[in-house]
């Protein structure tokens, strides 16, 4: 399959996540307070420390640092996805986090602007994550922190797991194994401190709700999720409870801090 080039890429994630901002924001998985805490263990975030979200979405993990740290600042590329994290924002009574459009491989701040560094399930939808990551590991402090949290398949699962996703969303480019997410984090001059691993649960309906297949897609990929119960070539254990399909997703914390720091 030809690859889509960067202008064709960033126009599908422009029309899926502007779709998905609201449903998005609204999957209670994604706001799971046991995941988040295992995010703030691995951060460690300090009252005076001034912190980015790297395509932030519609705010969650912004707006949790917010209530640890002085400052927060959320950069999201789609415009939908801001408006929602103003709303949580707002919901929440914060008055320290501030909210910028712009391109994760291009970050608009100097060298070693902030504390700690942070990105939560945007690189599998990049087609150069080792370009935002050197970004990141650009603007965090030499005594500062850089987390990535994303999905990471086994390596034997990847191929058909990449395949179920782009049928649920067609802008997912690619998921990274905790292997090359390690090798990203060297590449980008950054040394792992912490690994953290834990599994999101999610109910198929519920996903395809806060989703946006192709026509035709929907029936597919539940097609696709109930062969695979007690196969698991998808390696995210789909099982059936009653007649719905769960599965739950295999999720990394990597936190590091820059090479000699």
């Amino acid at each position: 399959m030809k690859q889509a080039t960067p202008a064709a890429h960033d126009a599908l994630i422009q029309e899926q996540f502007t779709r998905q901002a609201r449903p998005f924001a609204e999957v209670r998985a994604h706001s799971a307070e046991s995941a988040m805490g295992l995010l703030l263990d691995a951060l460690a975030p300090a009252p005076g420390d001034a912190a980015l979200d790297v395509a932030c979405g519609p705010g969650i993990v912004a707006c949790a640092l917010a209530q640890r740290v002085a400052s927060v600042r959320g950069l999201d590329i789609v415009p939908a996805m801001l408006d929602e994290a103003r709303k949580r924002q707002a919901s929440l009574g914060l008055s320290n986090v501030t909210w910028e459009l712009g391109d994760a491989s291009r970050l608009p701040y100097p060298d070693e602007s902030y504390h700690l560094v942070t990105t939560r399930y945007s690189f599998h939808h990049l087609l150069e994550p080792l370009v935002t990551l050197r970004e990141m590991a650009r603007v965090c402090q030499r005594s500062g922190r850089v987390a990535v949290i994303d999905v990471a398949p086994a390596e034997d699962k990847r191929a058909a797991y990449d395949a179920a996703e782009k049928i649920r969303d067609p802008s997912h480019a690619s998921a990274l194994t905790e292997r090359e997410l390690g090798a990203l984090f060297d590449a980008a001059g950054l040394e792992i401190e912490t690994t953290t691993r834990y599994r999101i649960e999610v109910e198929l309906e519920a996903a395809l709700r806060a989703s946006f297949p192709e026509p035709g897609g929907a029936d597919r990929l539940r097609a696709l999720y109930r062969a695979d119960v007690g196969v698991d070539a998808l390696g995210v254990g789909a099982e059936l409870r009653g007649d719905e399909v769960h599965f739950a997703y295999p999720i990394v914390i990597l936190v590091g801090r820059k090479r000699g720091a």
